[in-house]
């Protein structure tokens, strides 16, 4: 099993809980959460063991005022792009179930040379982004559940359509937080698609 590390990193004016695994090497992956979640969930989960396992070096933060860590000023963008950069991390995967999909499109679209790849997961706020979604360039993964009834899964066929080479996989019977519902499938689903577009990249 992966070490697992807490920590919190100063971003300017602000402060971030951070857990990661130990392992030096292997392409970043950074971890978001939810509105009702935290970086705790994905350690609670295996997610992180699992990538720590599986050779890749893994990140999940409290976004400000989540978690453990303290409310910030600055936008949730510039809180991303501070620690991308305070941790020297190369075109990381972000991985955004909910409003951290919002928030990760959001991202990608203003800097899309900070990220390597994306991983969706019952994003909300789509719509809002249809026109600009065709920009997107890097490899992208789309999880939704099949009974969501917080975000449709027509966002989910939507980003699926309009990001070029797109994967939509849905998972039957999960609700919203699907990779919870169903966290052996999530698992098989998040390392296939790294496996596939980033085992050979080390990152940063």
């Amino acid at each position: 099993m992966a070490e697992i590390v807490s920590g919190d990193v100063s971003l300017g004016p602000c402060q971030v809980h951070c857990l990661r695994t130990s392992n030096p090497e292997g392409y970043p992956v950074l971890l978001l959460h939810g509105a009702r979640f935290q970086s705790a969930t994905w350690k609670e989960l295996d997610t992180l063991d699992r990538l720590g396992d599986g050779g890749y070096r893994a990140y999940a933060i409290d976004l400000p005022g989540f978690g453990r860590s303290p409310g910030c000023a600055l936008p949730y963008e510039r809180i991303l792009q501070a620690f991308i950069q305070q941790e020297s991390l190369s075109r990381p995967v972000l991985v955004g179930p909910s409003m951290s999909g919002k928030i990760s499109l959001d991202f990608v679209l203003e800097q899309p040379e900070l990220v390597g790849g994306l991983v969706l997961i019952g994003a909300v706020g789509v719509r809002e982004k249809m026109e600009q979604l065709h920009t997107i360039q890097v490899p992208c993964l789309v999880l939704w559940g099949s009974k969501d009834r917080v975000a449709p899964l027509d966002s989910g066929r939507l980003l699926e359509e309009r990001i070029s080479g797109a994967e939509l996989k849905i998972f039957e019977d999960a609700g919203h937080p699907c990779y919870l519902d169903q966290p052996d499938l999530w698992h098989e689903e998040l390392l296939a698609f790294l496996d596939k577009n980033f085992s050979q990249g080390t990152g940063a």
